[in-house]
C-alpha cells in the first residue's frame, strides 16, 4: 500500500492504493485513510497507480479529462455498493441524474435512499463520480467533500467553475499538516503532472 498527498483546486486529496489499484480518495474533511502503509516488494507497482492517479486528477481539473483510466480496487465495497458505484461510472461527464433515477439505472428502483447512503461512502469521490447525482427537485443533496465542493465540481464539468471565497474555503476544505514519510506519503502540486 501506498499513500500521496495531492493539491488540487478543492483542496489536498489524499489518495492510497494498493498493488491491485486505487483504494481511496480522501477530502481533508475525511477520516486518514486504513492507517501508515509499510514499504513493500509492491511499493513500486502502488507508487505507479498513485503517479497514473495524481496525473488524471490534474487533468480533470484542466478541463483536459472528461473520465479516468485507472485500476481501481473495490475489494472493500459490499455487493450494492459495487452496484451503485458501477452505476456512477455510466453517468456521462457534465451530466447530472437523480438519486431515484440511478437506483433505477442499476436495476432498485425503490432503493433511493440506499442508493443515496452508497454514494455518501464512496470511496473514489471525483473518480467515480457520486457528485453528478442529484436530488430530485435539482437539489444538491449530501456529498462527503461538501456541498461547496461538490458544486465546484458540477460547475467544473458543466461550465467555468468559481472558486469559493478564501473565507468559505477555509471553513470547508482545511487544510493538513501531514508528517514527511519518505516511504509511503508525498505531497504533489497537480501542475506538476
Amino acid at each position: 500500500m501506498a499513500i500521496r498527498h495531492l493539491d488540487t483546486p478543492i483542496g489536498e486529496l489524499t489518495l492510497t492504493a494498493t498493488p491491485n489499484g486505487l483504494l481511496q480518495v480522501s477530502f481533508p474533511t475525511a477520516p486518514t485513510p486504513l492507517g501508515i502503509p509499510e514499504p513493500s516488494e509492491q511499493h513500486d507497482m502502488c507508487e505507479a497507480i498513485l503517479d497514473a492517479t495524481a496525473r488524471q486528477i490534474s487533468e480533470y481539473f484542466s478541463r483536459s479529462r472528461a473520465a479516468f483510466d485507472l485500476p481501481l480496487d473495490l475489494s472493500t465495497v459490499t455487493p450494492f455498493r459495487r452496484l451503485v458505484l458501477n452505476g456512477l461510472l455510466s453517468i456521462p461527464y457534465a451530466q447530472t441524474i437523480s438519486y431515484r433515477d440511478l437506483a433505477a439505472l442499476i436495476g432498485h428502483p425503490r432503493a433511493a435512499r440506499a442508493v443515496g447512503n452508497a454514494c455518501a461512502t464512496n470511496p473514489l469521490p471525483i473518480v467515480i463520480p457520486c457528485h453528478r447525482v442529484l436530488r430530485s427537485d435539482g437539489g444538491l443533496g449530501g456529498y462527503l467533500g461538501g456541498p461547496v465542493i461538490k458544486r465546484f465540481l458540477v460547475d467544473l464539468e458543466t461550465r467555468q467553475p468559481r472558486l469559493p471565497s478564501p473565507a468559505i474555503e477555509t471553513d470547508q476544505v482545511p487544510s493538513r499538516q501531514h508528517a514527511a514519510n519518505p516511504n509511503c506519503s508525498r505531497t504533489v502540486k497537480a501542475a506538476e503532472h
